[in-house]
């Protein structure tokens, strides 16, 4: 499960502080930045990344700054901008560099808290995902190479017979190998398997 702490990233401190106050309040965890650059400082010593609550206009790095370099880093937490008033093409540009959202000031706090909670589902959604590849992906390795190809076969929507013409198996063979990994991959059905298979990358020929 991913970390459900809030990073706000705001130079202007009470901005800052009273953004904060307002996640705590609403029962969030939150760590403060003043700046971007802090911000990825301390990034490294910490992996409680649930989202992102950033301003777009600071000196040094700004929030399209920090976007650009989260991409390079290839860290997918999800990040709100907060604009000022005309900085909508700014915003909209955030978007294009993977923002999930952007808000205006003033804005209100029930907006934000919104916003915020649903980067957060996002985000722990995504770790789920991830976590769910991972297990099917240690699955996939305790199999044997002729299971392997036995679900490359099932998974190209092969009927047994023709893997085992391909493979130059017999199909009790193939039967015998299709329960092994069903059994291996906790498999509940044909369609459980190919859905796990094409999560984990694994297309049939």
């Amino acid at each position: 499960m991913a970390s459900e702490t809030v990073h706000v990233i705001d130079d202007d401190e009470a901005l800052r502080e009273s953004l904060v106050f307002l996640l705590r309040t609403a029962g969030l965890t939150v760590t403060s930045h003043a700046s971007a650059t802090d911000f990825l400082a301390r990034l490294t010593a910490t992996a409680d990344l649930g989202c992102v609550v950033s301003d777009v206009r600071m000196p040094g790095m700004s929030g399209i700054d920090l976007l650009r370099r989260l991409k390079e880093l290839n860290i997918g937490v999800p990040v709100i901008v907060v604009t000022g008033h005309g900085d909508v093409p700014l915003a909209v540009e955030a978007m294009k560099f993977g923002a999930v959202d952007f808000l205006e000031k003033p804005f209100d706090d029930e907006v934000l808290l919104a916003s915020v909670r649903a980067a957060l589902a996002r985000r722990a959604g995504e770790a789920k995902r991830q976590t769910e590849r991972s297990d099917i992906e240690t699955r996939l390795a305790a199999l044997s190479p002729r299971e392997r190809d036995v679900l490359g076969g099932l998974v190209a929507g092969h009927a047994n017979k023709q893997i085992a013409f391909d493979l130059g198996i017999s199909p009790r063979t193939v039967e015998i190998y299709r329960a092994n990994l069903m059994d291996k991959m906790q498999a509940a059905s044909l369609s459980d398997l190919v859905r796990m298979a094409l999560i984990a990358g694994v297309l049939g020929e």
